[in-house]
């Protein structure tokens, strides 16, 4: 890549933050800098590398997407992640979520159900050195009990409901942000837990892929 290309997507990336995030209510300094860090041109096609800092979610197959710039840096900023934080993110998708929670915490755990999907981000996790990422291939409406409890949970697909399972598995206080509604309309919500109490605060709409699992949408009642 040349350093005219590289010079080129840098302004496209600081652009991106200040007009789509910044603009938008996103004040976290924290997630604004991992943004303006994280070269999300190379989580997406390479046909769409000179759209990658637009305002959409680009497609990346398999009916799946990465969330628009200002989504992912509601879900972050919602998260309050802290660097000592351990994360479990459910839906790794192209893994540019993954890499902005890695960049915020100590650990980040994710889970993806698409196999071939989540070998390509481990792939782009190898090549960018990001250490501190561990990626797990199964349901993740189950969470990962093997590696819970998690400071925070991020949920980057829409859930029918609040699944049980993930919120056992936060620690002590510990945040889920989470869409829950329709298959296509939801609204974020933050999850808080209390001993075995869990508060939930409403954020605002928002529109993801469904969550296909046990504690999700069965595969075959989803039409994309």
């Amino acid at each position: 890549m040349s350093d005219n290309r590289i010079d080129r997507y840098t302004a496209k990336r600081q652009t991106m933050v200040e007009r789509l995030v910044s603009a938008r209510g996103i004040t976290d300094e924290k997630v604004l800098n991992a943004m303006r860090t994280v070269p999300r041109h190379v989580f997406v096609d390479q046909a769409l590398a000179d759209r990658a800092y637009d305002d959409y979610a680009a497609p990346i197959g398999d009916g799946q997407t990465v969330s628009q710039p200002y989504m992912v840096g509601l879900l972050a900023q919602t998260a309050k992640i802290g660097k000592s934080d351990t994360v479990l993110e459910v839906g790794t998708g192209s893994g540019y979520t993954t890499a902005i929670l890695a960049t915020l915490a100590e650990r980040v755990y994710t889970i993806e159900r698409i196999n071939s999907l989540s070998n390509r981000a481990r792939k782009i996790f190898n090549r960018f050195y990001y250490k501190n990422i561990v990626c797990i291939v199964g349901d993740g409406s189950l969470g990962s009990a093997m590696y819970a409890p998690f400071d925070v949970i991020v949920v980057t697909a829409g859930a029918p409901r609040i699944p049980m399972p993930l919120a056992r598995q936060l620690s002590e206080g510990g945040r889920m942000v989470i869409p829950v509604g329709e298959e296509k309309n939801q609204t974020l919500n933050l999850v808080i837990r209390d001993g075995n109490r869990f508060a939930v605060t409403r954020i605002e709409p928002c529109s993801f892929v469904p969550l296909l699992g046990k504690h999700g949408y069965e595969a075959k009642q989803v039409k994309y």
